[in-house]
């Protein structure tokens, strides 16, 4: 939770139908862990209670004593993908544990433009800052000399498919810092699609990029609960699949993302 932001959900229940909208994202349950596909252009949290963001849906699944699970992680609102809550407070600290331990791996999908891309897999160090790009907007940059908290970051990626100068990447953030694969890719010459921030194409032949694409499509975690480890996936969503077809790639039918 965003710190020195006061949250009272409790007190703001969900209509009938918010709560049959986000039960309709759960993709998996169990005695510990909760996971949502979230659509693009839903937030995580902001920091207006009133908003209809991730966390505030989260009373749809309170217990009789007002206890709602709670969110372990975040993705970007114009990220899709797979997001996971824990149910119980121990649950809660396992897992963000976990999370600050980096014993989680998280598997994305992107689709990029730019020059192809050498055979192999590609793993990409290059430390990060914040920075105000404008008033209200604090974005991430590679960091230069006098940055204040200059974070480490490390991003792994490998092509899946390409067409021309698009290309769909399987993209494994090693470190979890704001922002990180976007950046990178960035630096890197090759912006995700629809990033208004990075220098992401808003077009694809003609044709409007409706959306962010970056879609977390795998979390392999330790279970909080039954011990061992879980891997949950999440099926790219309908509008996430129509740019990869209209940049003239086939969605790959097995997609093997945790292979090398």
């Amino acid at each position: 939770m965003t710190k020195g932001v006061k949250r009272n959900y409790e007190a703001m229940p969900v209509s009938d139908e918010d709560a049959a909208y986000v039960r309709a994202l759960v993709i998996h349950e169990d005695s510990g862990v909760l996971a949502f596909n979230k659509p693009s252009g839903l937030p995580v949290q902001t920091r207006d209670v009133e908003d209809r963001t991730l966390d505030r849906l989260m009373a749809a699944f309170a217990r009789s004593n007002g206890k709602r699970p709670r969110l372990v992680h975040r993705l970007d609102a114009q990220t899709s993908g797979v997001i996971i809550a824990a149910k119980t407070q121990p649950a809660a600290a396992f897992l963000s544990e976990a999370f600050a331990e980096r014993q989680v791996s998280k598997t994305y999908l992107a689709l990029v433009s730019g020059s192809p891309f050498k055979d192999g897999e590609t793993e990409f160090s290059m430390p990060l800052s914040r920075h105000i790009a404008r008033p209200g907007l604090e974005l991430m940059r590679a960091s230069r000399p006098g940055d204040q908290k200059s974070q480490a970051a490390v991003t792994r990626w490998r092509v899946l498919a390409s067409s021309g100068s698009a290309h769909l990447l399987a993209v494994e953030p090693l470190t979890g810092r704001m922002h990180q694969i976007r950046v990178h890719l960035s630096i890197e010459g090759r912006p995700i699609l629809g990033d208004p921030y990075y220098g992401g194409a808003g077009t694809l032949k003609g044709e409007p990029v409706p959306r962010l694409m970056l879609h977390a499509a795998s979390l392999d975690i330790p279970h909080p609960t039954a011990g061992g480890r879980i891997v949950i996936n999440a099926p790219p969503p309908a509008d996430f699949i129509a740019v990869v077809t209209a940049a003239g790639i086939e969605m790959p039918s097995d997609l093997a993302l945790n292979a090398g």
